[in-house]
């Protein structure tokens, strides 16, 4: 691998993630066109819906003139979606040379680009900062491949494990400038996730305010439909969309009454502890495009989630202040050795404000521990 080759895609990667929030479901993408060692030309997936990367790259150029390279984090597409293939333009161009960050999961293409380009006769380079290339893309990698969102558990806690104290006190436990850090990883997400509990006690508006951002959809766990008709996550249905998640045995009149509100009910039946079968609900909202959702809680979701083992990422906000009892982050687990702990994986870990924020991947999951 040239040096080169690593300048031109760090530069591609830059722009990929500039449609970070945006181009959900779709991936992140960035191109580059360069010709003797410069670029001339670049571009990436602004939003979902329009065009892709390599077509805006290709946009500035009235003509690709000989001897030009394309750099691309994400092997080009060759199916029509939204929009055409990205494949018929990059094979017009002509390129001497194609470098591609990594072959693109999506079953649809999964090579056939590269084969196509390689056909044609072109230099084809596959695996140039590749880790870098499958880290921007985790959500869409996971949603993919299997139908099922990237899930993140966001909670910020005292630094003794406590969302709340003795008499459910919460706000407010970290700082301003976590609170900001949490409103952009909510805008980042395609769904915030809270059960019914946390609507009843907290009121939230789970819409993004402190930061230039979008709105996510707002889904509100309620087995029983206790969400107040006056609930601030029923309000603004023009700005902020609400699906409420409820038993299947709840009467019609109590889910007109939010749909009334302008939110969305989704009856599911519930198991045996009266709460819902996360994979199944998770796979549902997978198939309506949601490739990312943010758990924001109370505890009973946090913990239901996280036993689910549909969780992959856990944002952890930890305040420098200990109250002693309160109500825990993770309720039980029911792990009895430290064998059978949850692993993780730190990714991050940084100041914000007199907090600390931990980025963590989950790398084993309760479900893949034997009993």
């Amino acid at each position: 691998m040239k040096f080169s080759d690593q300048f031109f895609m760090k530069r591609a990667l830059y722009l990929a993630r500039k449609g970070m929030g945006y181009a959900s479901p779709n991936p992140m993408v960035g191109a580059v066109i360069e010709k003797d060692g410069k670029i001339i030309a670049e571009g990436y997936h602004r939003r979902y819906g329009e065009a892709h990367a390599e077509v805006n790259a290709l946009a500035g150029l009235e003509k690709v003139p000989s001897g030009a390279a394309l750099y691309v984090t994400l092997e080009p597409c060759s199916h029509a979606g939204k929009t055409p293939p990205c494949l018929e333009r990059v094979q017009a161009a002509k390129f001497s040379r194609v470098i591609i960050g990594m072959e693109d999961p999506n079953p649809l293409v999964s090579g056939r680009s590269i084969a196509a380009l390689h056909k044609q006769g072109v230099e084809v380079t596959v695996g140039v900062m590749e880790e870098e290339c499958r880290a921007l893309n985790e959500t869409f990698l996971k949603y993919i491949t299997t139908g099922m969102p990237f899930i993140t558990v966001k909670f910020a806690q005292t630094l003794d494990g406590r969302i709340a104290t003795s008499t459910g006190h919460s706000q407010w436990i970290s700082g301003e400038k976590s609170r900001r850090f949490a409103h952009k990883l909510r805008s980042l997400h395609d769904a915030v996730l809270v059960g019914a509990g946390t609507v009843l006690h907290d009121d939230p508006d789970l819409t993004t305010r402190h930061v230039k951002g979008r709105n996510p959809l707002r889904i509100v766990l309620d087995p029983a439909l206790e969400t107040p008709v006056a609930a601030k996550v029923l309000q603004n249905q023009d700005k902020a969309k609400t699906l409420v998640v409820t038993g299947s045995r709840v009467s019609a009149d109590k889910c007109s009454r939010i749909r009334d509100m302008g939110g969305e009910i989704l009856q599911l039946k519930e198991t045996e502890e009266h709460f819902f079968a996360l994979p199944e609900l998770f796979r549902r909202l997978g198939e309506r495009k949601v490739s990312s959702i943010l758990v924001e809680g109370g505890s009973g979701v946090i913990t239901s989630v996280l036993q689910s083992g549909c969780a992959d990422r856990v944002t952890a906000i930890v305040a420098p202040k200990i109250i002693g009892t309160g109500l825990n982050t993770v309720g039980d687990l029911h792990i009895t050795h430290m064998g059978k702990a949850m692993g993780l994986e730190f990714k991050k870990i940084f100041r914000s404000g007199d907090d600390i924020i931990m980025d963590c991947r989950i790398t084993k999951h309760l479900t893949q521990i034997p009993q």
